[in-house]
């Protein structure tokens, strides 16, 4: 299942790679992506691991960044 995240005011590229290393270390994971300059983190995860995933992201996030506010982006 693909799941798109807005990063509202990610602040850098270094804090976006920190991220995408920590969240496609995740279980359930197959892929994350996080580019800084569209503030998008793009994963793929397995459909029974949607919940677990989602919540593991905004606490990395909020580890990383406490500023950056994660919400889902519309399809």
């Amino acid at each position: 299942m693909k799941k798109i995240y807005i990063l509202e005011e990610l602040c850098c590229a270094n804090c976006a790679a920190k991220i995408e290393k920590k969240v496609v270390a995740l279980d359930g994971v197959q892929s994350a992506n996080v580019n800084f300059l569209t503030t998008k983190l793009i994963l793929e995860v397995g459909e029974d691991a949607v919940t677990e995933v989602d919540a593991q992201v905004r606490r990395i996030v909020r580890k990383i960044e406490p500023d950056v506010v994660v919400r889902e982006a519309r399809k």
